[in-house]
């Protein structure tokens, strides 16, 4: 089975090289990068499987450099971020990652959340470690919701008859939503489902992400039930 290949942008060279060390020791392969701009050229000369970008890099800083990676792919990227409240964050899911790990982090969280976003990727977790079982899909052929198509066999999302490009983070969280219209989900049951997290996490992945996907399929397909969660309206 194929080795996974990890982009790993950080400018502090510690940091850098332990984390580095420490991935290549679970199977992973690693190429770092301690700048943004240098970042940019290994993810266009690489292609690896997933990019984790540390949010202040030189050069061309994190945020920048996810935005410049998902104008170009729909690679899973991670951020790093120091402090769990910066807005750096929510910048950085805004510009198209799909989780963020605070630093200092542990290796093994690390590494746990690499291999949990490459499942719902479909990767590979590491060598030796297939993807494991999506979690169910809706059944039944397409499903409408207005002018929203939803099909779950084929991946696919059309809104008004035009195609919809989703990353496949939104697919996932919109497929939740899909398989039970005007149900409300929480906020933990989603990062359960979609994001994998079996000991809860930061409920703002959620927000961001659902906002995201509001952009595309239409604001008020998407309702937010105070206090509770959200629903697709049916």
């Amino acid at each position: 089975m194929a080795e996974t290949h990890v982009l790993f942008v950080e400018d502090d060279d510690v940091i850098r090289e332990a984390t580095q060390l420490a991935l290549e020791r679970d199977g992973f392969v690693v190429t770092a990068a301690p700048d943004g701009l240098t970042g940019l050229e290994r993810f266009r000369a690489d292609r690896p499987d997933i990019a984790l970008l540390d949010v202040m890099v030189p050069g061309l800083d994190g945020v920048s450099l996810c935005r410049r990676i998902r104008d170009e792919s729909t690679v899973p990227v991670i951020m790093l971020s120091a402090r769990a409240d910066s807005i750096d964050v929510v910048l950085g899911l805004e510009a198209g990652a799909d989780d963020y790990v605070t630093k200092p982090f542990d290796g093994a969280v690390l590494v746990a959340r690499i291999r949990a976003v490459l499942r719902r990727f479909g990767h590979a977790s590491g060598p030796g470690r297939g993807a494991e079982a999506e979690p169910d899909e809706p059944e039944g052929g397409v499903l409408r919701f207005g002018d929203l198509e939803v099909d779950p066999e084929g991946m696919e999302v059309r809104r008004a008859g035009q195609q919809v490009a989703l990353t496949p983070t939104e697919m996932r969280l919109l497929l939740e939503f899909s398989a039970v219209p005007g149900t409300v989900l929480s906020r933990d049951r989603l990062l359960e489902r979609v994001w994998d997290y079996g000991w809860g996490g930061d409920t703002r992945v959620v927000d961001v992400h659902v906002q995201r996907l509001r952009g595309k399929i239409g604001q008020d397909r998407i309702e937010t039930v105070r206090g509770f969660g959200y629903k697709l309206r049916g």
